[in-house]
């Protein structure tokens, strides 16, 4: 691999940004190839639009930054509608169809899955919203081997909730695979 770029956006408090780290330190420290995870939330930490941006490759990263979006995960309207610019021509783009309904024009691979109804439902709590996220993320980019994106969970998450995690990243896993056979 070249060189992998992807935002995952949201509204700040969404837990994104651990999500983009999960993701970056199961590549480097359990698949070993490279990744650099850069983020932005700054005034908006609680409500606006905040992303995670993690760039992977089996070479040197130069530079951290994304230079041609290959992946967007949206999970507001207003982080898809800020961010989508950026998703390059036959790009990925997933969204929580709960909560993303204008979708932006452009030539790009759609996924849609009701990311947080997900968590709250199947899981029964909205603060995994973005492990289910990543378990989406993993199963349809395929950048990092699901073993090392459960390590890295259990790596990062609190004490006492890896069973609550392990289950949301299954259910995320589940709902792309179901999206991959439509």
């Amino acid at each position: 691999m070249d060189r992998y770029e992807m935002r995952l956006s949201g509204s700040g408090g969404q837990g994104l940004i651990l999500a983009g780290k999960i993701l970056a330190e199961a590549v480097v420290i359990y698949d070993g190839r490279n990744a650099v995870q850069t983020q932005s939330y700054g005034p908006e930490a609680r409500g606006g639009a905040s992303k995670a941006e993690v760039v992977i490759s089996d070479g040197d990263i130069d530079y951290p930054k994304v230079l041609n979006l290959d992946l967007l995960l949206s999970l507001t309207q207003v982080s898809c509608a800020k961010y989508s610019k950026d998703l390059k021509s036959g790009g990925i783009l997933i969204v929580d169809s709960g909560l993303v309904k204008d979708l932006p024009s452009g030539e790009y691979k759609l996924y849609q899955a009701p990311i947080t109804e997900i968590a709250v439902k199947k899981v029964g709590k909205a603060v995994v919203t973005n492990i289910v996220a990543l378990g989406i993320l993993t199963k349809i980019s395929g950048v990092a081997s699901e073993g090392a994106v459960r390590k890295a969970i259990l790596a990062r998450v609190p004490k006492g909730t890896e069973e609550l995690n392990m289950k949301a990243f299954d259910e995320g896993l589940k709902a792309a695979a179901e999206l991959v056979e439509k």
